[in-house]
């Protein structure tokens, strides 16, 4: 029996891969909303058996799966009984799925990925990180390696709240007694909430605001791309979307700031990641930068579509 849990529909193409082998699938306060698990039920865990634990009753009036177990429990209690069970080892399956996670792990990776992996780099053990809506959240999930076990990271969830990677790091920030929080937002979604920059300077708020800045409103482009065949609308610069200097405005504010031509150039700013002061780190990535992988909406696919040797070969690993 083989183990996955459930991911994204931007999970990382190993973890779509394995859920998509796997023959048992617990979700723990999960809604596994549309979102999660595509517009088609059927595609998801195709080979696998669904339990479900939730503390909401409402969400598991839906099904998934028709034959799916449920459990109104606390996440807390429903792990606490799991662990009592008589649940066998799954060394060999364990060892399966990290072994193709190393064959993938140099597939996938774009700007906004090599980014992320540079600033787990530079981070401190145990930081907190305020995420903000848009591709940027995505690329956290998928890049971000966060050194030691007492780190947060805040996001909107699936709550699509653009905006909210400045407000969230301001209030974690005031909930530490004024401790470093950093925060990892978009073009688009800093300028829902820029004024609260003012808030970061009048509080003394030593918050790391470090700018994805694609020049687009990366994630809503890319839909209008695919489903609206290119007709864009006030996503892109040539459809009606700009952005400001960024550094210029964190300067009026009076916070210290700066624009990198790329995220390689970060190293030359770790002492501003140490110190107790705000900064604004505007970086600038390519205008087409994209979010893959990515399974589709109505299919099970997972796209773009990798070399075939590599494939197979992953799938005979999780599937011995």
């Amino acid at each position: 029996m083989s183990l996955a849990i459930q991911v994204a529909i931007y999970g990382n193409r190993v973890a779509n891969m394995i859920l998509n082998t796997a023959d048992l699938v617990i979700s723990v306060g999960a809604r596994l909303s549309l979102r999660q698990i595509g517009n088609m039920p059927e595609y998801f865990a195709p080979n696998a058996k669904l339990i479900r634990a939730d503390i909401d009753q409402y969400e598991l009036s839906r099904f998934i799966k028709s034959d799916e177990e449920k459990y109104l429990k606390d996440a807390k209690e429903f792990l606490e009984e799991l662990i009592l069970e008589d649940i066998p080892k799954y060394t060999e399956w364990h060892k399966a799925c990290f072994k193709a996670k190393k064959i993938l792990e140099k597939i996938d990776i774009v700007e906004g990925n090599l980014c992320m992996a540079k600033l787990s780099t530079m981070l401190p053990a145990n930081p907190i990180i305020a995420v903000d809506v848009g591709q940027n959240q995505c690329w956290s999930a998928q890049s971000l390696e966060l050194k030691g076990h007492g780190g947060r990271l805040l996001i909107g969830g699936g709550y699509g709240s653009m905006g909210c990677g400045l407000p969230y790091a301001i209030g974690a920030s005031i909930a530490t007694n004024n401790g470093v929080v950093y925060c990892v937002t978009g073009d688009g979604g800093l300028q829902m909430n820029i004024q609260e920059l003012q808030t970061v300077v009048r509080e003394k708020l030593p918050i790391k605001i470090l700018v994805l800045n694609n020049h687009a409103l990366g994630k809503i482009s890319e839909v209008q791309a695919v489903s609206y065949e290119g007709r864009f609308a006030q996503t892109t610069a040539e459809s009606g979307y700009t952005v400001p200097n960024f550094a210029n405005i964190a300067r009026a504010y009076g916070i210290k700031s700066d624009t990198l031509k790329t995220y390689k150039d970060l190293d030359e700013y770790k002492s501003w990641m140490k110190d107790d002061s705000p900064c604004l780190i505007d970086i600038s990535l390519s205008d087409d930068t994209k979010l893959i992988p990515k399974v589709n909406w109505n299919e099970k696919e997972i796209k773009p579509a990798i070399d075939e040797t590599i494939e197979r070969k992953v799938l005979y690993i999780l599937n011995k």
